[in-house]
């Protein structure tokens, strides 16, 4: 699999702002949805100014509202939803910079998250990498989406059925629904790779050609990506459910952190897979190697007796191979068909000894 890779973030100004990744094709677009236990209203295609109007008027109702946006390259938009929820600039920056890696931040009364959500194309040559970042500050939860995709649409399905607990927790919980959706992604894109994975297991032990060498390293280089995007998930996960006891912090119910903790325990495991995975191809690539050696070692041993076998020949070849006039056996009439006889003796007692000895 190839992945897609972005561009490092450009050093510029603290108050400059650039989307730097590459969906710029799309135009964005912004959902609101609004829900309780017996009430759902789904706004689409809202505009900044229904932000602008409305989002103020939301935060009075005790209401769970959830602001999907579809698109991170209108930079003025994003930054003017962050000045609508009274937030630092920088979270600006940091959602409109896709390349940094996974976080969690507390801040005063808002919780930032930003994950990196990797499944394989449809093609399974390449693997979609994009990042997904939500504000979670009082009853309203933001999420942001460097493109449309249909990660939350399952979520979106159970707010409108009121089907589960959705629809009787605060956002808390949604944002637990939105990680746990991305997290099962790396479930996808691992199970992926161990059919690859298996495959190459299988070449390793009966194809010759270093091509199998090649793809496996390509595969580990590709896990050592997959575990370097887990591991700050873990830590922020692990970060998110320490701040339980944390009293200056009240956006997550306490007895939502439960929640949190499944997650951190789903990062710990998909580690776990990754770490196999590379021992697989470790042994894989061992067992390669050994492979080559043995097919090595017996095309030498091969060699070995065939020239073990020719030297007395060679001999007695350049014995009667000299030009001297007195040799006894030159002047013999079946001289000829005795050495020939001889040699081929020799040549017999020497294979089964050989075979005796076990040596082929």
């Amino acid at each position: 699999m190839k992945r897609l890779k972005y561009k490092k973030g450009r050093k510029v100004q603290p108050n400059y702002f650039e989307y730097t990744g590459h969906h710029k094709e799309q135009p964005v677009e912004m959902q609101l949805f609004v829900y309780n236990e017996t009430d759902y209203v789904e706004n689409i295609n809202v505009t900044l100014e229904f932000i602008e109007n409305e989002l103020p008027k939301q935060f009075a109702t005790k209401d769970v509202k959830w602001l999907n946006i579809h698109g991170l390259h209108d930079v003025t938009l994003i930054k003017r939803i962050v000045e609508i929820l009274e937030l630092d600039t920088f979270i600006a920056g940091d959602i409109l910079n896709v390349s940094k890696r996974t976080r969690m931040e507390e801040l005063n009364d808002v919780l930032f998250f930003s994950i990196k959500s990797i499944l394989p194309e449809k093609d399974e040559k390449t693997v979609h990498v994009e990042q997904i970042s939500f504000l979670l500050k009082g009853n309203l939860l933001v999420s942001f989406q460097e493109k449309r995709g249909d990660f939350f649409s399952h979520i979106r399905e159970r707010i409108k059925t009121n089907s589960g607990i959705v629809c009787k927790k605060n956002n808390d919980f949604l944002l637990y629904l939105m990680l746990d959706a991305v997290m099962e992604n790396f479930y996808i894109t691992i199970e992926k790779f161990e059919d690859a994975i298996e495959l190459l297991q299988t070449e390793a032990k009966t194809i010759e050609n270093q091509d199998v060498l090649v793809r496996i390293e390509k595969s580990r280089e590709e896990l050592n990506y997959l575990k370097r995007s887990l591991i700050p998930l873990r830590d922020s996960l692990y970060n998110l459910k320490s701040i339980q006891d944390d009293d200056d912090y009240a956006g997550i119910e306490k007895s939502n952190f439960t929640f949190f903790a499944r997650l951190h325990q789903k990062s710990l495991e998909l580690l776990d897979q990754i770490d196999y995975d590379m021992n697989s191809l470790e042994s894989a690539s061992s067992f390669y190697f050994s492979a080559q050696s043995h097919r090595m070692n017996e095309i030498m041993k091969t060699l070995t007796i065939v020239s073990v076998v020719f030297i007395p020949l060679t001999f007695i070849v350049g014995v009667y191979g000299m030009n001297f006039e007195n040799i006894p056996e030159l002047a013999y009439k079946n001289g000829y068909f005795v050495t020939l006889g001889v040699m081929f003796i020799l040549v017999l007692g020497m294979i089964f000894y050989f075979k005796r000895k076990k040596w082929f």
